[in-house]
């Protein structure tokens, strides 16, 4: 790996971040407005909180993926339905996160103080229910119930993920198969439903909303395996989040289970038996290994298998608009390595 310096490479994210984000910024603006007049719907007791989980969102990825697969689609009205449903996606992404925030005991997210931390674990998890609960309650306007029944399914598969994942904790799976599939639930889930229904909303046909679904898919399963490598390969201070915590948590992600592959029987078996022993000092010996092997190569070749199989997906309907859009995310996903290489 080579390092880059930290100014760097926050120019190159920042500059692959720009060119996705201009063209669609009415549309997140117009969500945005969209999302704080929904507040007023609320009940006068839980505003407060919801507003606060408004304010410190993320970069809004799941929205611009809706808009990105509705590009210049051809039905009418697709402006202002396509910003109902980012907006659903989005407000089932949020409770997600508040949820997870709890399980997670976590203080922090965006630099800021989680619900949890702020209004407490059991006003947080009442948050969460009216962020699920009114994401269903838009997802029902639509003309169509297939919206509404998409959405539901979807916040189920999140949900079962991150149950995967909680009661997972504390015992040790290096099966691949329940590594994909725990970030195909978690991860994955709301990018392919984001652009599945996109691309519907915006009136193309059934086969390009399946691909599109399909890019969605692949492209969230390599952006959760980019977080992965995040959390053990890169600087804390170019990233600005803690790091290392994956493991601390009882997550066994890519480049660990790879670990686990390669290290001899008893080290292996040694450093299994502490972890589950609850010995902190577990994780600095996991981390130090990993650079003893080529691990973050191998994960790599798996994210960039990922990319491909997302490009791929849409190809067919190159002539399409929202194309060229799409495959302008996926290379911004493949440029955020170098953040960290």
């Amino acid at each position: 790996m080579t390092t880059r310096s930290q100014s760097e490479a926050d120019k190159v994210a920042a500059a692959g971040f720009a060119e996705v984000y201009e063209p669609v910024k009415p549309y997140l603006d117009d969500l945005d407005v969209f999302l704080q007049s929904q507040v007023e719907d609320l009940e006068p007791e839980i505003q407060e909180h919801v507003r606060y989980v408004f304010g410190h969102s993320g970069k809004r990825l799941r929205p611009m993926l809706v808009a990105y697969s509705g590009w210049e689609g051809p039905a009418e009205k697709r402006a202002a339905d396509l910003v109902k449903l980012g907006s659903v996606i989005e407000l089932v992404h949020l409770a997600t996160l508040v949820h997870d925030d709890i399980l997670d005991e976590a203080d922090t997210r965006h630099r800021q103080e989680t619900a949890a931390k702020k209004f407490g674990p059991a006003a947080a998890v009442l948050i969460g229910d009216v962020l699920f609960s009114h994401a269903l309650k838009l997802a029902a306007e639509f003309d169509t119930n297939e919206i509404c029944r998409s959405v539901a399914q979807a916040t189920s598969r999140v949900c079962a993920g991150e149950i995967a994942q909680t009661y997972q904790r504390g015992d040790v799976n290096y099966d691949r198969d329940f590594y994909f599939r725990v970030i195909r639930l978690k991860t994955a889930e709301l990018f392919e439903v984001s652009c599945r229904l996109g691309a519907k909303v915006a009136g193309y046909s059934e086969a390009f909303s399946e691909a599109a679904g399909l890019f969605g898919r692949h492209l969230g399963i390599a952006y959760q395996i980019f977080d992965d490598l995040v959390d053990l390969y890169a600087d804390e201070s170019m990233i600005g989040k803690t790091l290392g915590t994956d493991l601390d948590k009882g997550k066994f992600t890519l480049p660990l289970l790879l670990l686990l592959e390669k290290l001899p029987s008893d080290e292996r078996e040694s450093l299994i038996a502490r972890f589950k022993a609850g010995d902190k000092s577990v994780a600095a010996d996991f981390t130090s290994r990993l650079h003893d092997f080529p691990i973050f190569d191998e994960v790599v070749a798996v994210f960039e298998d990922q990319l491909s199989q997302a490009t791929k997906a849409v190809e067919p309907f190159i002539e399409l608009p929202p194309v060229a859009a799409m495959q302008k995310i996926a290379a911004l996903v493949r440029s955020q390595l170098g953040r960290i290489q």
